[in-house]
């Protein structure tokens, strides 16, 4: 049974518990989900997708989030249906994150909504603050591991980031991209660009 299927067998019981949760003050919870970071199991993921639907901006249905997730500044996360955040992934979600439906996130993958500001070059860089700016990725994309995506890129939908990839600026619909910088590696269908002039036209805009 795929877990979108168990999710819904088990629907309105996982719905009454957020609602108890809900009565928890948001310090106790982030103190707990911090806490059982490093957990796994069956309950813990309950446990824990309990707690993200009651501190994150907004989270959907069968979220799952494995062990070892930092997910900084949770309350500016947004997150679709049908989500799942594997090990050892660090999000920093000040400048917003949003995460629309279907998306697979595999392990040891980072994500930025922040860079610092270092234009000051008579002073520290991290003493400059920092600049704020929104991560989007859409529906059904697969960010493969240890994938880098910096602040202010959009991943649109159908999309796939190879592994170890650095994104450092929007991606196209339907391409998979890799390499560092993050580049145009194939289409995923062959009559989405009919033209190596086509490419070309597509890589000067990602």
């Amino acid at each position: 049974m795929r877990g979108r299927d168990k999710f819904k067998k088990y629907k309105k019981l996982i719905a009454m518990l957020t609602l108890l949760n809900s009565k928890v003050p948001k310090r106790l919870n982030k103190s707990l989900f911090n806490m059982i970071r490093p957990l796994d199991g069956k309950i813990i993921m309950l446990i824990r997708y309990i707690l993200l639907k009651n501190l994150a901006k907004s989270c959907g249905d069968n979220v799952s989030i494995h062990s070892n997730v930092y997910l900084n500044n949770i309350e500016t996360i947004s997150i679709g249906e049908n989500v799942s955040i594997h090990p050892m992934c660090y999000l920093e979600c000040l400048g917003g994150i949003e995460i629309k439906d279907n998306v697979s996130i595999a392990h040891g993958v980072t994500i930025m909504s922040t860079e610092h500001k270092h234009s000051d070059v008579e002073n520290d860089i991290n003493s400059q603050g920092v600049y704020l700016d929104r991560v989007l990725i859409k529906e059904n994309v697969w960010i493969g591991a240890k994938a880098t995506i910096l602040s202010g890129v959009t991943i649109h939908s159908g999309a796939i980031v190879a592994a170890g990839a650095v994104v450092n600026s929007s991606i196209q619909e339907n391409v998979i991209v890799g390499g560092v910088p993050a580049k145009v590696l194939k289409f995923r269908t062959e009559n989405y660009v009919t033209s190596k002039m086509d490419k070309e036209l597509v890589h000067s805009h990602t």
